[in-house]
């Protein structure tokens, strides 16, 4: 059985619903899923999952969210070469700009992305939790 962590920061538990639907495909792939807050997990426990899904929405100018999750995200990237990972969040401006950075960023890591990052603007509708769901199931 794998074992998938779904870490994630949410303000207005649009992120949260996101990150529930992550762990529900995941555990539905057979998956033994831990989902978790930033503050919860470093760099020393990537080793013990298989796969990691990080949900983050977009902050500020498009960045992610900067007193927890990006300290803790800055601190496993070092850990990510060759890890399969997923990425999700939501975002209430912009254009999604901060995902393609954070993808990216991801990438120059050496991380293997699971499968598309999954991004919605303000409350996640049913296709964006189906895609969230298919995220998990692509993680487990």
């Amino acid at each position: 059985m794998s074992k998938v962590a779904v870490v994630y920061w949410s303000g207005t538990g649009n992120t949260a619903m996101m990150a529930e639907a992550v762990a529900d495909g995941a555990k539905a792939g057979g998956a033994e899923v831990s989902v978790l807050g930033p503050s919860e997990f470093s760099a020393a426990d990537v080793a013990s999952y298989d796969a990691i899904a990080f949900g983050c929405p977009a902050m500020g100018a498009e960045v992610l969210e900067e007193s927890e999750f990006d300290p803790m995200f800055t601190e496993v990237e070092g850990a990510l070469n060759g890890k399969k990972i997923g990425l999700f969040g939501s975002w209430g401006w912009g254009d999604g700009a901060w995902m393609t950075g954070w993808e990216g960023r991801c990438l120059a890591d050496g991380a293997v992305l699971a499968a598309d990052p999954v991004i919605c603007q303000n409350t996640p509708d049913e296709d964006a939790l189906t895609a969230c769901r298919a995220l998990g199931g692509a993680l487990a």
